[in-house]
């Protein structure tokens, strides 16, 4: 079938819609389509009432974290899963409940802090001491990375002294057991390969 080139009309810049400004309501449309301006500019949703929307929460019960003394003896499995959670909590905090939300950064410690548990976990059916190690490498970078975010989301307002040092206390557990971990396989993989 032989390619046939179509014709359009060409645009000559008019239009049967009326014109559009802040202030023009367009006829025909019912009152309560429209959107309830503030003065800072933000636009709230209404429903069809003119009233606000009400919101469901978004999640269900949460499960209780690790008391300290419970900490104090877990294994790095059951405290990155913990942390995780934190994370988790912490991300909504940003995102929905603090006075100051904060979208872009949250989501980096979201991502980084909960792929320490991730991988982790992974590392329970890992198929080698290499591959132990090499999860066992990311977790740690993961966790040097969610360090990095939690203290900037700090030293920027976001996270007050009390919500950072408690939360910071538990990175500092975590990098510093995923640091022995690392630093011992690392030391038992390289006397390995040394041996005849």
């Amino acid at each position: 079938m032989p390619y046939e080139k179509k014709s359009y009309k060409k645009f000559n810049g008019k239009t049967n819609r009326e014109p559009f400004t802040m202030n023009h309501e367009p006829s025909g449309r019912p009152e309560s389509f429209t959107m309830n301006h503030e003065p800072s500019g933000r636009r709230e949703p209404l429903t069809l009432n003119n009233e606000p929307v009400r919101y469901k929460p978004k999640r269900g019960t949460l499960a209780p974290l690790m008391l300290e003394e419970e900490k104090e003896k877990a294994g790095i499995h059951e405290l990155s899963y913990d942390f995780g959670c934190r994370i988790t909590r912490l991300f909504q905090y940003l995102t929905e409940d603090a006075e100051y939300k904060e979208y872009v950064q949250s989501k980096q410690i979201y991502r980084s802090g909960t792929s320490i548990g991730a991988n982790v976990r992974e590392s329970k059916h890992a198929q080698s001491e290499a591959d132990f190690l090499s999860k066992m490498s990311i977790a740690y970078k993961e966790a040097d990375e969610t360090d990095f975010w939690l203290n900037l989301l700090h030293d920027n307002g976001y996270l007050d002294d009390k919500q950072f040092d408690s939360i910071k206390h538990d990175m500092d557990r975590i990098l510093k057991i995923l640091t022995s971990i690392v630093k011992t396989l690392n030391e038992k993989v390289k006397g390995k390969g040394r041996q005849p």
